[in-house]
C-alpha cells in the first residue's frame, strides 16, 4: 500500500518494484531500480525517508526516522535483509545489512561496509568504509577486501535479477536465464 501522509505522497521512481504487501507512506523517496519486498514497511511519517538508486528493502524489514532529529538516508546499490531495522541512520553507497540486524539513530554506516546478521548498531555509531560489524552491541570484526565488495554488488544483483522475474511473471513471459 501506497498513501499519502499530511499531504505527502511517496515518489517511487517508475522503474521500481514495490511489492502489493509492503507499506511506503508519507515522505519517501525511491531512486530508481529500487525495490521494496512483501511485508516491508517504509514510514516517512515523522521524518523522510531517502534510498537511492538499485537498493532492495526485503521482506518485514522497516525503515523509521525519529521526529524533527533524524531522517533516513540509504545510499545506492544497498541490500537491506530481512526483518532489518534501520531508524534514523544514514546507510551510504554499496552497504549490505543483514537479516534481523537493527541500526539505531544517528548512525552513520560507511561506503562498503556490511552489518552482520542479527547485529545491533548502537545510537550515534560511525562505521568506517569497507568493514565488517557485528554482535550485540555491534563492533567492527574486520576490515573488507575486493571479494567482499563483490559479494555486497551480487546481494543488490540479485534484487535488480528478481524483479525481472517478477515482473514477467506478472506479465505472463517467460525470463530469460543469464
Amino acid at each position: 500500500m501506497i498513501r499519502r501522509y499530511q499531504g505527502k505522497l511517496p515518489q517511487i521512481a517508475g522503474s521500481c518494484y514495490v511489492d502489493e504487501s509492503a507499506q511506503i507512506l508519507g515522505d519517501v523517496v525511491l531512486g530508481e531500480r529500487s525495490s521494496v519486498w512483501m511485508n516491508a514497511v517504509l514510514r516517512g511519517d515523522v521524518n523522510s525517508i531517502r534510498v537511492g538508486s538499485c537498493s532492495n528493502v526485503q521482506d518485514c524489514a522497516v525503515l523509521h526516522g525519529q521526529r524533527n532529529r533524524y531522517p533516513v538516508v540509504v545510499g545506492d546499490w544497498v541490500t537491506i535483509g530481512h526483518n532489518a531495522t534501520v531508524h534514523g541512520c544514514v546507510v551510504e553507497d554499496m552497504v549490505l545489512i543483514g537479516i534481523g540486524a537493527r541500526v539505531l539513530n544517528n548512525c552513520r554506516i560507511g561506503e562498503g561496509s556490511i552489518i552482520a546478521a542479527g547485529a545491533v548498531v548502537p545510537e550515534n555509531t560511525v562505521v568506517p568504509p569497507r568493514t565488517l560489524w557485528a554482535g550485540v552491541p555491534a563492533r567492527m570484526r574486520r576490515e573488507l577486501g575486493d571479494t567482499d565488495q563483490a559479494l555486497i554488488r551480487e546481494y543488490a544483483q540479485n534484487y535488480l535479477d528478481y524483479v525481472e522475474i517478477y515482473r514477467s511473471e506478472e506479465a505472463g513471459v517467460t525470463p530469460v536465464k543469464r
